[in-house]
């Protein structure tokens, strides 16, 4: 007997549903990798560290005043970090500012008292002044294509020699002449060095402007053209510049406005203390650009925020009034602030790397 044998149809089991890929490109990263790609994250937490620090071991930073002077000496640091942060977002350094603070100051005092004329007239002039020099800094780096490096290190000299020999010249002294008697002195105290009571605690009035400045900068970068702009010309001026943004621009308003930075706290150095010592100001500009470099901004340009540069500055008041407050030897300042420089470098260096790992 004969068998037929029929085969049966083969049935083909869908295959089991794998892992779906998923392009590292467009995949959303996790919540806390796009939180540690904020510029401002770790220096938030380096400040949060470095006040914990010296909650305990400076027991009298505990008090309502101490806090008030450890800001007050962050506010004026950090209302001329803001703008050093700005040009460093747009690919530039100003290693001139601290001597332009000084010569702001002087160009106020001078010309008020040897003129006799109301120090107004002496604090108008002295911002056309500070702007210029910080236009003519853009200026040349527009033009010339040199390091902005090279050319306000030159300014640098320039202005720290300007302020010695034209003081000496003018007054026959280093320092310039009281001015606390001349008119209008009062009222532009009021505007750049006065207090107010808070709750039985003096605060002093640039921490009220340092705080307002850092809401305007984090609002121009995050909310306007020009703070498009000013990315666009940190990270490649020449893609920034085929796209039609106006680069020349861009970058001597930038210049500008450490110029204008340079100005507020000149006039309030001078209605602080009624003088101004010719000399000073030499180093301020490294502490200005640290700073920023701490609170998040990168020496290449292109990247960073306003409200880093403002924890930043936080953190330098922080170890320079806790140091003093805990006892120590005040010459150990800078080195706190070596450290926390290189930490800053190294910690921006691994998020950077951890933000942008697939």
């Amino acid at each position: 007997m004969s068998m037929t044998q029929h085969a049966e149809p083969a049935v083909t089991s869908p295959p089991a549903p794998g892992p779906k890929e998923v392009d590292g490109r467009t995949a959303e990263r996790p919540r806390a990798l796009r939180l540690l790609a904020r510029p401002e994250v770790g220096v938030f937490l380096g400040a949060a560290a470095v006040y914990v620090f010296f909650l305990i071991a400076a027991p009298p930073v505990r008090e309502g005043a101490a806090m008030a002077n450890i800001l007050y000496s962050s506010s004026t640091i950090g209302i001329m970090a803001l703008p050093v942060a700005l040009l460093m977002i747009g690919g530039e350094f100003d290693l001139s500012a601290g001597v332009a603070v000084i010569t702001s100051a002087l160009t106020a005092s001078m010309l008020s008292y040897q003129l006799t004329m109301n120090v107004w007239v002496g604090v108008i002039a002295a911002l056309v002044v500070s702007l210029a020099i910080g236009f003519l800094n853009g200026w040349l780096v527009v033009k010339t294509g040199l390091p902005s490096f090279l050319i306000t290190l030159g300014s640098f000299l320039i202005l720290q020699g300007v302020n010695l020999a034209v003081t000496k010249l003018v007054t026959g002294n280093v320092a310039t002449d009281d001015i606390s008697t001349m008119d209008g002195f009062g009222q532009a105290r009021k505007v750049f060095a006065s207090s107010f009571d808070v709750g039985g605690v003096q605060v002093k009035i640039t921490i009220v402007w340092w705080l307002v400045f850092a809401a305007i900068a984090t609002w121009v970068l995050l909310r306007t053209k020009y703070g498009n702009w000013i990315f666009a010309v940190g990270g490649n001026k020449d893609s920034a510049r085929a796209v039609g943004v106006p680069v020349a621009f861009t970058k001597i308003s930038l210049f500008m406005l450490v110029g204008f930075g340079a100005w507020f706290i000149g006039m309030h150095q001078l209605f602080s203390f009624n003088t101004v010592q010719s000399g000073e100001g030499v180093g301020q500009e490294l502490i200005f650009i640290s700073a920023a470099v701490i609170g998040g901004c990168l020496l290449t340009g292109g990247a960073g925020s306003a409200i880093g540069p403002v924890f930043g500055a936080f953190m330098f008041g922080m170890v320079q009034q806790g140091i003093v407050y805990a006892g120590w030897n005040p010459d150990w300042f800078k080195a706190f602030l070596g450290v926390m420089l290189l930490g800053a470098v190294l910690i921006n260096l691994w998020v950077q790397r951890t933000a942008t790992r697939r």
